[in-house]
């Protein structure tokens, strides 16, 4: 048998497939589907200091090859999260990982500061990078300065494993990537979502209320490769890979394109078993190939 363990900062993962925020729910969601103990980690939805609603209907749109939303953060909040969510899925034997997310720096520091008094949250992930919030949102993770200042000031706050989610709406995600090892990030993950607009024909308005959002699924696929593949080359903090994974051969190509782990996000929504399913493809992929350990593909691209 392969042995599929990888590590992310602190956190020893069973395997290298994780869930991506805001398309797992808070894993009660998929209970029926995936035994949440067979996965290495699950992310939940994006979680803020106070309750947000969410963008108005309609929110998603289907696309070539993918999908746009505009949910923008839709969450019942760090509080609720802490009384009522977090004693319902402590128990999995799989690494909790709540992405924090915020409007501006104060907001990331006090949720931070909330959830790090919960010792049964291992990692959090940082996003900077959400496209569908006008205040702040992706602000912060399209200019260095302000990241700078929010991953730092998070950082001061957080002690365990930080994991900070970049985007995509970059001209050169390294930058962005070395700003988040050098502010004492354990890891990064990539990509969000592309900004996107969908239009509809017959009315000549937008497809979302929002006009613009995020893309996702495999038509982003092969961007997010190059991103990540730039970033293994820049870094040298762990890298969670995602963007358009549907399949174990996908996450296996993200893994040799530099990723140590995974996010499944848009395939969740098509196949709701799909995690549970390419953790057994990875075990069945590897002893196929002769492969004693999984981690020896992270960064094997030959070029």
């Amino acid at each position: 048998m392969s042995d599929l363990k990888v590590n992310i900062g602190s956190l020893e993962l069973k395997n290298p497939v994780m869930t991506a925020s805001g398309t797992f729910g808070y894993g009660l969601e998929f209970e029926d589907f995936v035994d949440l103990n067979k996965l290495g980690g699950f992310v939940v939805k994006g979680t803020t200091l106070e309750i947000r609603q969410g963008n108005k209907y309609p929110r998603m749109a289907e696309t070539p090859a993918g999908m746009l939303n505009a949910v923008g953060l839709q969450n019942k909040g760090v509080h609720a999260f802490v009384k009522d969510i977090l004693p319902k899925i402590k128990h999995y034997n799989s690494h909790i990982v709540v992405n924090v997310a915020g409007s501006k720096l104060e907001d990331y520091v006090e949720t931070a500061e909330i959830l790090n008094s919960e010792k049964d949250i291992p990692a959090i992930e940082l996003n900077v990078s959400c496209p569908n919030v006008k205040e702040g949102g992706m602000a912060f993770g399209t200019s260095c300065p302000a990241m700078v200042e929010v991953v730092k000031a998070v950082r001061n706050v957080w002690d365990r494993t930080m994991i900070v989610k970049l985007s995509p709406n970059v001209t050169n995600i390294t930058d962005f990537a070395k700003v988040a090892e050098d502010e004492g990030a354990d890891a990064i993950s990539l990509i969000n979502t592309l900004l996107g607009i969908a239009v509809d024909a017959k009315t000549r308005k937008p497809k979302l209320s929002t006009v613009t959002g995020g893309l996702s699924g495999p038509a982003v696929k092969p961007v997010a490769l190059r991103m990540v593949w730039q970033c293994y080359n820049a870094v040298k903090i762990p890298i969670i890979g995602m963007g358009g994974i549907m399949n174990t051969e996908d996450a296996i190509e993200f893994m040799i394109a530099g990723a140590t782990a995974i996010q499944v996000g848009t395939a969740n929504f098509v196949n709701p078993a799909v995690t549970g399913e390419i953790v057994d493809g990875m075990e069945a992929w590897c002893k196929e190939h002769n492969i004693a350990k999984i981690s020896d593909l992270i960064g094997s691209l030959e070029v």
